[in-house]
Parts: C-alpha cells; structure tokens; sequence
C-alpha cells in the first residue's frame, strides 16, 4: 500500500490536478477528499471528472482524516487553519501549499510542527524552487548597483498578491543581502512616489484570464538588466513536487520544512 493521502479542496482546480497526480503515482494512496461544506462536488467520486471510480467520495466531515498519513491542502488561510487543528488531533502530517497567512497562521503552523511534520512552502514546483536558489547566487553578486523588481502574473480568480511565491522571491533576494523583506519590499506606487530608494525591492501582480503562475525578477543596473523569469503553464508542477514532499514529510514525526529540504538544497 502507498502512502495514504487526504486532498483539501478536492473539487477544486489544484485539488483536481493533485487527485490526478496522485491516482498516477505508484507510491501514493488516495484515501480522503474534503472540499467546503457548501461544495457542489459533495458526494461525488473524487475521480469523477477524470472517468475513473475510485471508491472515495469528496465529503466535509474533517475526522475522516483520521484514515489517511499526510494531508496535502491547498485552499485558504482560514481553511488551512481548521485543517491544522483537525491534523494535530490525529497525528496527520500536512503539506501545505496554501499562501496569503497573516503572522498569527504562520505562528500557528511553527507552532503544530513541534507536535506533525510539515511541509510548508509558497510553490512545491520543483523549478520555482530551483530558480530561488539561482536568485540567491543573482542577489549576492548584484546586491550593489541594481535595482530589484519582482513581476508576477496569476488568474483572475486568484484572492492576495503579491503571491506567495513573489514574497518568497523576495525574502530570498533579502536575506541574500543581509537584510529582511520587511526592511526592503515595496509593494505600492501611485502618484508622485519621488525617486526609487537605493536597495529597495519592488512588487508589481497582474491579474487577468487564466493565467497559471509568471514570475520574474528585474536585475536592473546600468547599461544592462538580468532577468530570471518561471512560468507555468499547468498547475501539474505544483502536483507533483508536492507528491514529493509527502513523501518526505510522510518519514518526519514532527517538525517544519520547506521544498529546499525535500529537494536537499540545504
């Protein structure tokens, strides 16, 4: 048997494209599919919309998780936190690829991983994840002379920007530098801003069609820009890094980790 896997928001796009992930891997199991007590998928085959019956019908009732090893939940803040809870009381292990946490759901999934592993990321994508290390050699070397802009780019249905993954972007390019995104990030400009301060990050999100996840990083210095750009153009990259990170976090007993530790980047 594989490892047994609970889907948050399993009537949803990502929770779609990580049940078809999931149904392809070998090594996995799904064995729980939740959605919002208000979904219309309620009582259907979580693998109806791919033609395929695999016995698990999506429901709302969180003791279910008690069946499954590792919930994956990409959905809100205030759901994630619900789910957290319900995880803690069972023992089940989370990868979480929700974004949008204000510092009191941040604190409150530091603090569950004393007890559960945890996987928390901004994107699970294994390239999203490569280019955060290419922006850390990038914001050491040009960490003088050039100005930092990240531009990323989602779906009209998408609820917060800037996106978790351009605040990644950005708290990497930082902490590259010595600094911290708090001290650094400008996410706002209108009017007469006066002139760009010096060793500033700024933040631009376009929102509009079905836009799947652009970012980029402007290196802007004299005479010469760097760019480092991902794009996605499915959302089954997101799906299959995070296959990899409940098999990581399916072996940790407690504590919280990033796609860095699943991918051994440290």
């Amino acid at each position: 048997m594989g490892i047994k896997l609970a889907i948050a928001g399993a009537g949803g796009r990502m929770g779609r494209m990580l049940i078809e992930a999931a149904l392809a891997d070998p090594t996995m199991e799904v064995a729980v599919a939740l959605d919002r007590a208000d979904s219309p998928e309620l009582g259907r085959d979580c693998g109806d919309f791919l033609g395929r019956r695999t016995g698990v019908a999506i429901g709302a009732d969180l003791r279910r998780l008690a069946d499954a090893d590792v919930l994956i939940d990409f959905t809100r803040p205030e759901g994630t936190a619900a789910h957290l809870q319900a995880c803690l009381q069972s023992g089940i292990r989370m990868v979480i690829g929700t974004t949008g946490f204000d510092d009191a759901g941040k604190a409150a999934i530091r603090a569950a991983a004393e007890s559960i592993g945890i996987v928390f990321s901004p994107n699970m994508s294994v390239g999203v994840n490569a280019t955060f290390r290419l922006l850390e050699v990038a914001a050491a070397v040009l960490a003088a002379g050039y100005d930092v802009e990240v531009i990323e780019a989602h779906h009209r249905h998408k609820v917060d920007a800037p996106s978790g993954t351009a605040l990644k972007m950005g708290e990497v390019i930082a902490a590259a530098q010595g600094k911290t995104l708090k001290e650094l990030g400008v996410y706002a400009r209108e009017g007469v801003t006066g002139e760009r301060r010096a060793g500033t990050i700024g933040f631009a999100a376009v929102r509009g069609g079905d836009i799947v996840g652009d970012h980029t990083v402007l290196f802007a210095g004299t005479g010469e820009r760097i760019e480092i750009t991902h794009r996605a153009t499915s959302r089954m990259p997101y799906a299959l890094g995070s296959m990899r990170a409940a098999r990581f976090v399916a072996g940790q007993p407690h504590g919280l980790f990033d796609m860095h530790d699943v991918l051994g980047l440290r």
